[in-house]
């Protein structure tokens, strides 16, 4: 069972934030973050964080080796718009739309051997 992350409602565009998904769609979760580290766009942090809160999940809750993580799908998906208005000449107020994103991250690896497991055999020799 892969281990999953969302980050919902990131305060950045989807469409910003897809091209950067882009970059690591499909690599290992260490090359992952190394190329995001170097990539100079703002979309960059909030992908990062939650491909890292997705190893996290993947070692902790689901028992997977740290070294054999992959990025199996990432998927950037538009949040709802924040409406906001700007003051524009002849005390008028135009209308303009912050967009949001959700990013998932599922990860997929090798899983370890359970504790129970390696206790077991040990006692049983």
């Amino acid at each position: 069972m892969p281990a999953i992350a969302v980050a919902r409602g990131v305060r950045i565009s989807p469409r910003k934030a897809g091209i950067v998904a882009a970059l690591v769609r499909r690599r290992s979760v260490a090359e992952a973050l190394t190329i995001l580290e170097h990539t100079p766009r703002a979309a960059a942090q909030p992908i990062i964080k939650t491909i890292k809160s997705a190893r996290a999940n993947a070692e902790h809750n689901h028992n997977f080796k740290p070294d054999s993580l992959q990025i199996s799908e990432i998927m950037v998906t538009p949040g709802p718009r924040l409406k906001r208005f700007r003051a524009v000449a002849r005390g008028q107020a135009l209308r303009y739309q912050h967009p949001t994103s959700h990013i998932r991250v599922v990860v997929d690896g090798e899983q370890r051997e359970s504790k129970a497991v390696k206790a077991k055999v040990t006692k049983d020799e």
